[in-house]
């Protein structure tokens, strides 16, 4: 057997080729060595180390970044509590039989008036946008039904701006409302327990939307409010005042839920001017 060189053409190196015996020849080249099992098992150790580098969310074309399906859908942990402790709480309480007759949240709606700023462009778009950054949905404009000339409004014109929220989004905003925005509002005592419509739905009005941390603090800027109406499936207000009760409303313990605060009855020399009144000046 005689070994003859050959060089590849890539290379200027030669390579010792085996000739054999046999009709066709084969050639076999002399490669290095591999790594030893020591280097193998560090280069192997350090790749496992390595953190996996993080995806980026996606993108629309837009250039909006967009939320992670795996993230939209993971139960929020309102929901999570409703279904853990407030479940069997309130049936146990009322003496519920089936599941479905325990009381839950079905939406919430916010709305905002805007005023005089109705009609400028430029202060509708900002409020909108606040209102988007504090519900985490974009709202609509709502119109007036009717002509009303004492207000200056027409049939048609943009009045306000609404948001009707549910699932995950529901209880994202109303868990923000409970821990953030209202223990920030000035001198809270709580919220009224008396504001139930008779049906289990509860309303509250807030005057300042920078109470949450989305809206940023301006001094001397005009201060935009906003009405919040919890809407829920119980058929008595006192099942939808322990559902929302379970759920960490701060209701009022200085407002009895059983009182109902009436204004006082205004007489006729009320109305009547200084010089017309009874006793007045002739």
């Amino acid at each position: 057997m005689a070994a003859t060189a050959v060089t590849l053409p890539s290379s200027g190196v030669p390579f010792p080729v085996s000739n054999t015996s046999t009709s066709a020849a084969r050639r076999c080249l002399l490669l290095p060595s591999p790594l030893p099992r020591r280097a193998l098992r560090v280069v192997a150790s350090a790749a496992a180390e390595a953190p996996p580098k993080p995806t980026p969310p996606p993108t629309s074309p837009s250039g909006i970044v967009l939320v992670d399906p795996a993230e939209a859908q993971r139960v929020h942990r309102l929901k999570a509590v409703y279904d853990q402790k407030v479940v069997p709480l309130i049936t146990e309480e009322f003496g519920y039989t089936n599941v479905h007759q325990v009381p839950k949240l079905e939406k919430i709606v916010v709305n905002c008036g805007l005023g005089a700023e109705a009609g400028n462009n430029k202060g509708l778009e900002a409020a909108m946008k606040d209102l988007a950054n504090i519900t985490g949905q974009w709202p609509v404009k709502t119109k007036a039904k009717k002509s009303v000339a004492s207000f200056k409004i027409r049939e048609g014109n943009t009045i306000g701006i609404a948001v009707t929220l549910r699932g995950r989004i529901m209880y994202n905003f109303l868990d923000r409302l409970i821990n953030l925005g209202l223990p920030r509002t000035m001198d809270f005592l709580g919220v009224n327990p008396n504001s139930f419509d008779g049906h289990g739905n509860y309303s509250l009005g807030l005057r300042d939307q920078g109470v949450f941390p989305e809206i940023p603090y301006e001094v001397g800027g005009k201060k935009n409010g906003m009405d919040v109406c919890i809407v829920t499936s119980a058929k008595t207000d006192n099942e939808a005042l322990r559902l929302l009760t379970l759920l960490g409303m701060p209701f009022s313990e200085n407002i009895k839920s059983d009182v109902v605060i009436r204004k006082k009855r205004l007489k006729r020399h009320h109305f009547l001017s200084k010089g017309k009144g009874k006793g007045g000046r002739k």
